[in-house]
């Protein structure tokens, strides 16, 4: 078994700041770490190597920097690393960074066929959860979304079920590989890398390909001018100057604070009070 997964290095989300003037992220002094959704795929990467055997290649498209990221993953106990670099990709949008993965996955299917792809549910730096789709769409691979748990995987029939997390509850779906699957957050625990493994990741040779390995021959069709969506302005939100109110209850009972908060919430709201009796008629 085959198995690839995508990663993204991303700066850490709890120390990112906006620039107060011209609104955009201020990314000098912020480390950059694993996006921590691509952790759980990986680790499902893995313990289906565990299971079945096979090789698990992690990617990533982004500037040198990002090589420490395939590193992380390699001490994990990834078989193989690929860095997708190129100057020409600065500034790509998810539709063109789907073209660019998936122009390195078919790129990887030529020396050996992928059964699995698995990606994080998002990153923390976009939150769109459009990349992985658009990887499966221009692949034509069956996609699952939002996968909490893998139930089984049959080889021999080439089969996969697996459970996917719902608005309305748990959907148990099966399809055929080859297929993506993006991991939803809490699915595992990531493992701790074994000392050979480090040893491995600190040695490893890792692959550089640029646009032209991938096969991507026209440089309009990535980067700012290949990306058709444009990010106007950043802001952070503004600090609300309202403070919460505390509300006495003599009797702490469920039917005494619900009848006081609803009480409290018509006096501040009327119209919300009559709507909901002229509803209720």
């Amino acid at each position: 078994m085959h198995s690839v997964v995508c990663i993204k290095q991303v700066p850490d989300s709890a120390q990112i700041r906006v620039h107060p003037v011209t609104n955009t992220i201020m990314r000098q002094g912020v480390p950059a770490i694993i996006n921590p959704y691509d952790l759980f795929a990986l680790e499902e990467a893995l313990r289906l190597k565990d299971r079945f055997g096979g090789t698990v290649t992690v990617v990533t498209m982004g500037p040198p920097m990002a090589e420490a990221a395939l590193r992380k993953c390699l001490s994990y106990g990834a078989d193989d690393a690929i860095l997708v670099s190129d100057r020409s990709f600065a500034g790509s949008d998810t539709l063109v960074t789907s073209y660019a993965l998936t122009a390195t996955l078919r790129k990887i299917m030529e020396s050996m066929p992928v059964d699995l792809i698995f990606t994080g549910k998002q990153t923390i730096d976009g939150d769109t959860a459009q990349v992985g789709p658009g990887i499966a769409k221009r692949l034509d691979y069956q996609l699952l979304t939002y996968v909490s748990k893998i139930v089984d995987v049959d080889l021999e029939h080439r089969e996969i079920r697996v459970e996917r997390r719902a608005e309305g509850g748990v959907q148990l779906l099966k399809t055929t590989l080859p297929c993506l699957i993006t991991m939803l957050e809490g699915t595992n625990e990531m493992r701790f890398g074994d000392l050979d493994d480090l040893f491995r990741a600190a040695r490893y040779e890792l692959k550089v390909w640029d646009r032209t390995v991938i096969g991507i021959e026209d440089p309009e069709t990535v980067g700012v001018k290949g990306s058709p969506t444009v990010v106007s302005k950043v802001f952070a939100p503004r600090p609300r100057s309202q403070r919460a109110e505390i509300i006495d209850l003599q009797d702490d009972s469920p039917k005494n604070l619900a009848s006081t908060l609803l009480a409290r919430m018509f006096t501040q709201h009327p119209k919300l009070e009559r709507e909901i009796a002229k509803r209720a008629r």
